[in-house]
C-alpha cells in the first residue's frame, strides 16, 4: 500500500475524529467529573471498538450489518438507547447533585477505570456509523486486489492512531483544567448539559438510515 493512500486517509479520517460527537463528549464528562486516568480508559475502549469493528469488516460482518435492515436496526436501537442511558444518568446525577470530588486514589481505582473503559467501548461498537465510514471509505482508497487483511488493519490502525492522539490530548488540556471543574456546581452543571446533548445524540441514531 503507498503512503500517498495512507496519507489521503488520514486526512479524510482526521476530518471524523474532530467532528463533533459522542465520543469528545463523553471524554468531557469523564475528565471533568472523574479524572485524567478515566479519560484515558474511555480512549482504550474507542480504539478497542475501532479493531472490533474493523475485524467485522475483514470478515463481512460489517457488510450484512448494513444490508439487513432487522440487524441494522436493532444495533441502532440498542446504540441509541445505551446513549440516551447515558444522559439520562448523567441528569439524574444532576438533578440530585450527585457530584464529589474524588481523591486521586479514586481517580484511579480499578471499578472506575474498567467503567470508563466499558463506556468508550459501548459508546462505539454499538454505533454503526463507524461500520458504514469503513465500508464507504476503504473501498475509495483500495482498489480490489489492495482490500486484504492486512491493509484493512493498516487503516484502521491510522484511524486508531489519529484518535488517540485527537482524544489523549483532550484529557490532557481538560486535566489542566480540573481546578475549575472540581466543585460540585460546576459537575452539577456539566452532567446536566452532557445529559441533555447525550439524549440529542441518541435521538439522532435512532433515526439513521442505512
Amino acid at each position: 500500500m503507498d503512503l500517498s493512500i495512507i496519507l489521503s486517509f488520514a486526512l479524510v479520517a482526521s476530518l471524523l475524529v474532530i467532528s463533533p460527537g459522542p465520543n469528545g463528549l463523553l471524554i468531557t464528562k469523564t475528565v471533568a467529573t472523574d479524572g485524567k486516568a478515566a479519560g484515558f480508559a474511555n480512549v482504550l475502549g474507542f480504539v478497542t471498538a475501532f479493531y472490533i469493528q474493523g475485524t467485522m469488516v475483514v470478515f463481512g460482518l460489517a457488510v450484512l450489518l448494513v444490508q439487513s435492515a432487522a440487524l441494522f436496526t436493532m444495533v441502532k436501537i440498542v446504540g441509541a438507547a445505551y446513549l440516551c442511558w447515558i444522559g439520562f444518568k448523567a441528569l439524574k446525577d444532576a438533578w440530585r447533585n450527585k457530584s464529589v470530588v474524588k481523591t486521586e486514589q479514586q481517580t484511579k481505582s480499578k471499578a472506575l477505570l474498567r467503567y470508563a473503559y466499558l463506556e468508550g467501548l459501548l459508546t462505539n461498537a454499538l454505533n454503526p456509523k463507524t461500520s458504514m465510514f469503513y465500508l464507504a471509505i476503504f473501498p475509495q482508497f483500495l482498489p480490489i486486489e489492495q482490500m486484504t487483511a492486512a491493509n484493512v488493519y493498516s487503516l484502521v490502525t491510522v484511524h486508531v492512531m489519529l484518535n488517540s492522539l485527537w482524544f489523549c490530548g483532550m484529557v490532557l488540556v481538560l486535566g489542566k483544567l480540573k481546578a475549575l471543574t472540581s466543585s460540585g456546581r460546576v459537575q452539577r452543571w456539566i452532567k446536566g448539559v452532557t445529559g441533555f446533548v447525550f439524549i440529542g445524540f441518541g435521538l439522532k441514531l435512532a433515526t439513521l438510515r442505512n
